[in-house]
């Protein structure tokens, strides 16, 4: 039983995080800029707070499903979030890559957005209050600590791929900084635009 309710935070996770969002489009920037020792420090540190913000999750995944506004937060949350992040990946999109980075700076950027990461809140609360009412996991702590760890681990497998291949994507096509930063720009615009014509519809048309 622990063996596969580390099995399942594992798959889970992993399958979480293959949707392009802010984590795995951040580290694709990291890896290419940066380069891939600075990526694997904000992967590491991520996906050590992501055992936490896992275990946090899945013990409010009830009380979260409740809240009535919560999904209405999280999109303009979202918004605010994306449109940070394109703005300053946009203002920097010419600047070329540094030759050194501080050790620390990936490290604090990955915990940093594994406790800013709105986008995980929904996803835990849809698959972990599934997974506890169908009995895949036990909602005690134990149970909860080795489900902690498959999501931490599953993380860590899925964006690890992501910065191989963007690793890849620059060997094999040798995009210029400036045309992926404007892409990634663009991107986090766009997701953006996402929360907030959601909303406009849920206010103006559904509601």
């Amino acid at each position: 039983m622990i063996f596969l309710t580390l099995f399942l935070g594992l798959i889970a996770n992993f399958i979480g995080y293959i949707p392009p969002g802010n984590i795995n489009l951040t580290l694709v920037q990291i890896t290419i800029n940066r380069g891939f020792k600075q990526a694997m420090r904000f992967i590491i540190a991520f996906s050590s707070v992501e055992f936490f913000f896992t275990y946090f999750i899945m013990h409010a995944a009830k009380w979260l499903s409740a809240q009535v506004k919560l999904d209405t937060v999280i999109d303009w949350v979202m918004v605010v979030l994306f449109g940070t992040l394109g703005t300053i990946t946009w203002i920097h999109r010419k600047k070329p890559p540094q030759s050194n980075y501080s050790e620390h700076e990936s490290i604090k950027y990955g915990i940093l957005l594994g406790f800013l990461n709105p986008m995980q809140v929904p996803f835990w609360m849809i698959t972990g209050t599934y997974m506890i009412t169908h009995q895949w996991i036990l909602d005690g702590k134990l149970a909860l600590v080795v489900f902690s760890v498959g999501s931490a681990a599953g993380a860590f497998l899925c964006l690890y791929l992501y910065a191989r291949f963007a690793q890849f994507i620059q060997s094999k096509f040798a995009l210029s900084t400036r045309m992926i930063n404007t892409g990634i720009a663009l991107l986090f615009f766009s997701f953006a635009a996402y929360h907030v014509v959601k909303q406009v519809y849920l206010v103006f048309f559904k509601g």
